[in-house]
Parts: structure tokens; C-alpha cells; sequence
């Protein structure tokens, strides 16, 4: 059976997209090792269809993070045996690169050893990485350097695809972020998070991230006429900052903070939504041409969305007609909007029967075809 090995920088608990792409790569046949790091506060994986392996480091960001992590994942590459190996972003590839090129050297001709790399957004163009010019420098020419050599590359949607085709030359294949079926199913109870049965729920689920809309979608909640609950799952670089915002403002019975929450867990949380929110701003041209999970989840759980009218997002909502583009991002023209959708629930309907088909067809058994192709074509 041949052994793939795919490597992220992340813990591995919430990343849904890597965990398909492994899932893919078992039902064509590869046994797969699924590699991330450990952080202080990872929980314990839920047992999966694949191997994982979490490896320990004594840095958790900066420089020294990804420079450490490179040179472990490089060694643990090399001493281990795989036929396929699949990178994830940009803080992966060096590694990735490296190793198999340096395997291949050595290997013969009918032992060579293949590369796919995932692009999961335009790395560089990250809001953290604005005005870091000489950060930005650095992953630009480790890029330069390494893209246009690569053979099989993969990304989200064709706005990322075509930006990187653009740049390198590459041919690119575009796999979308669309999360496996759903059976229909009841939601978490709210009484157990301690919220009224009769009361609205408006969701963000994902990293929390600058630029993300969340400051002034808690500000918000300070206009807002309709009862509802702000409920954030997730954690990121502005986590602690978001609380102490929501203590500030006294909004600590408006707005919940659920921390992070497994992939396998988060479904049954957004199901009890009412409104989801994908709400970025166009800070970046990453952001510009994202096409984020969890606007994508929104649409599995039959909740209609309030986001940002960027291209990605906003050629869905368009097609299926399955929620608004958000107005503005002060708070209190924020507030108005959401009370306007909240409490209109004739559209509310029409947007939630759209969702079905949208659902439906915007699904990850359709979607993995396409890299079932790609990753089988060197076996």
C-alpha cells in the first residue's frame, strides 16, 4: 500500500480541510500520517481514519517557529519512507521541498517520490504580514524559489489559483473548501450553553484573526433591538483581546465565547444558528478572494449568512440566493442590518429553502473527484 505523508503547522483539531484531504487519500488507496505540532492547550485528537502525529517544539510563533518547525519536519521526512508527500501553505513547503527533492536525488527513476502542495489561501497576502516588509521579503523569495518547480499544486478557489498561476506559471487545479453532506439533525441544545430556546443565535465560527469584522460585530451587539446571542467558536491572535472588549462594553449576556471546538463537534453548534456571519474586511487581497470554511459550513448547516461582498462569496450568494452582503462595518449600521434580517422571517424562509439545493451541490463528495485524479495519476 503506498504511504503518504501530509504536514500542516497547525495542532491539527480544527483543521476540516486537511482532515478531507487525508480522508481522500485513504479511499484511493494510500495509507496516510497526518503531521502538525503540539501546543500547550491542544486537546486530545479524536481517533480518525488516518495516523496523526503531533510534533513537540520549544517555539510557538515568530521566526524561530516556522525555522524550527521547517528543520524537524525535514529530518522526520527523511528518515521516514513515503511515495507522496502534500504541503500545506507556504509555512510548510520549504520542508516539503526539500526533503523529496533530496529523496528523489538518491531514489531511482521508478522510486521517485511526488509532491502535491495545497494552497489554502495566498499566503503572503495575510493581513498579520501587512507592513512586514522584510517577513514578507523573506516567504517571497523562499517562494520564488521553490513554486514554479513544483508539479501538482492544489488550491482553494480559482481567485487564489489564478493570482499564483499568474505569478509562477504553474498549472493549477482548484479543490474548494466544501465540507462533506450533513444528515439533517437537531443542534446542540441551547439551554446547556445557557441561552433561552426562544432566543436569536448569530454565529462566526473560525480564527480569530485582525480584520475578521469581530471588534465591530461585538459592538454591534450594544444596538441591537433584537434578542439574540453573539457566539464566537474559535481561537486566534485576538482571542484574549475579544473578551476583554466584551467585558469592557458589559456585553458579557450578548456575547459567548465557546473557544475552540473540534471540527467534528462545531457542526452540531452552527446548527442552532439563525444568522452565520462571514464578515472580513478588504484589508488584504487574501481576504479579497477568500472563500472561508466556514462560510461553506453556514450552507451545510441550512443557515443563511451575513458576509463581505467579495468575489468568492458573493458569486454564491448571488447564485443561490442565500443571505445579504454586509453594508458597513460600523457598528451601528452593522446592528440596524442584522435586526432587518433577524427579524424578517418570511426572507429568512426563501433564504433557508435555497440553502437545500446550495447545500446539496456545494459538497465535498462531489468536489473530491478532482483530487482523486491528481493524487492517483503517479501512483
Amino acid at each position: 500500500m503506498p504511504f503518504s505523508i501530509v504536514s500542516v503547522t497547525n495542532d491539527l483539531t480544527t483543521d476540516q480541510r486537511v482532515d478531507r484531504t487525508c480522508r481522500t487519500l485513504v479511499k484511493s488507496g494510500y495509507d496516510v500520517l497526518l503531521v502538525g505540532r503540539r501546543l500547550r492547550e491542544s486537546k486530545t485528537l479524536v481517533q480518525r481514519s488516518y495516523k496523526t502525529h503531533r510534533l513537540r517544539l520549544l517555539f510557538d510563533k515568530g521566526p524561530l517557529f516556522y525555522a524550527e518547525y521547517n528543520i524537524m519536519l525535514f529530518f522526520f521526512l527523511l528518515v521516514h519512507k513515503y511515495d507522496l508527500v502534500v504541503s500545506n501553505d507556504l509555512d510548510t513547503l520549504p520542508a516539503n521541498y526539500l526533503a523529496n527533492r533530496l529523496k528523489n536525488t538518491f531514489s531511482k527513476i521508478k522510486n521517485q517520490k511526488s509532491q502535491l502542495h495545497d494552497c489554502h489561501e495566498y499566503f503572503r497576502g495575510v493581513p498579520e504580514l501587512n507592513g512586514r516588509k522584510a517577513v514578507t521579503w523573506i516567504w517571497k523569495w523562499i517562494e520564488d524559489r521553490i513554486f514554479p518547480k513544483l508539479r501538482h499544486v492544489i488550491a482553494v478557489n480559482q481567485s487564489i489559483a489564478d493570482l499564483y498561476s499568474e505569478e509562477y506559471g504553474n498549472n493549477i487545479g482548484v479543490i474548494r473548501n466544501v465540507p462533506f453532506k450533513k444528515p439533517k439533525s437537531d443542534g446542540i441544545d441551547k439551554a446547556s450553553l445557557n441561552i433561552r430556546c426562544d432566543r436569536k443565535v448569530i454565529i462566526y465560527q473560525g480564527a480569530l484573526n485582525v480584520g475578521r469584522g469581530l471588534e465591530e460585530a461585538i459592538l454591534a451587539m450594544n444596538y441591537l433591538n433584537t434578542d439574540a446571542m453573539l457566539v464566537i467558536a474559535g481561537i486566534g491572535d485576538i482571542f484574549e483581546t475579544l473578551k476583554t472588549l466584551t467585558s469592557a462594553q458589559g456585553l458579557g449576556e450578548k456575547v459567548l465565547f465557546l473557544g475552540q471546538v473540534p471540527f467534528q463537534d462545531l457542526h452540531s453548534y452552527t446548527l442552532m444558528a439563525d444568522l452565520g456571519l462571514s464578515i472580513e474586511k478588504d484589508v488584504s487581497i487574501n481576504y479579497h478572494y477568500c472563500l472561508p470554511n466556514k462560510f461553506l459550513d453556514y450552507i451545510q448547516a441550512n443557515v443563511p449568512v451575513l458576509v463581505s461582498p467579495f468575489p468568492e462569496m458573493k458569486a454564491i450568494v448571488d447564485h443561490y440566493q442565500i443571505g445579504e452582503f454586509i453594508e458597513s462595518h460600523e457598528p451601528e449600521k452593522l446592528a440596524f442590518q442584522l435586526d432587518s434580517i433577524l427579524n424578517n422571517p418570511g426572507q429568512l424562509l426563501v433564504y433557508k429553502q435555497n440553502l437545500t439545493k446550495a447545500a446539496e451541490e456545494l459538497c465535498w463528495e462531489a468536489e473530491e473527484r478532482k483530487l482523486v485524479k491528481i493524487v492517483t495519476r503517479d501512483k
